[in-house]
């Protein structure tokens, strides 16, 4: 049977579905431990995981990739239904964000998930912003 077509019987190794879902054991394993991803069945070498692991965590990997927090993210899994909304800032909260210097004096601040922002658009608005100054700065 092919690895790359899961079906839900199917059974995998814990470095099989690293490589179905293309993250580091030691991610799956965080994810795993945190309760974003259920617990494989039986222990150690022997434990296995199913189509279901996979699904969650590919849903944990795009909403990551998305900029969503894992608190969030472990909320969508246990029932809260997407789109993803904004969380509030509260007192205490923390925020990863982006600075981008386009030069001495001037620097924007992104926060990629608020904003909706793939890693993809992030990079390109970035480049679209430095490109935009550097006309600017071209025509004095």
């Amino acid at each position: 049977m092919n690895k790359t077509t899961p079906t839900s019987s199917e059974e995998f190794t814990l470095a099989d579905l690293c490589v179905l879902a293309d993250m580091p054991v030691r991610t799956v394993r965080y994810y795993v431990q945190i309760g974003l991803v259920d617990k494989p069945h039986g222990e150690t070498r022997a434990a296995r995981y199913h189509t279901h692991h996979l699904e969650q965590l590919l849903l944990v990997k795009k909403w990551t990739a998305a900029g969503v927090s894992l608190d969030r993210i472990r909320e969508l899994l246990h029932g809260e239904d997407p789109p993803v909304p904004a969380k509030p800032q509260v007192a205490g909260s923390i925020e990863v964000r982006s600075h981008l210097t386009v030069a001495d004096g001037i620097e924007i601040v992104i926060e990629p998930g608020r904003a909706g922002l793939t890693p993809e658009q992030l990079r390109e608005f970035a480049l679209g912003v430095m490109q935009i100054y550097a006309d600017l700065t071209e025509k004095k």
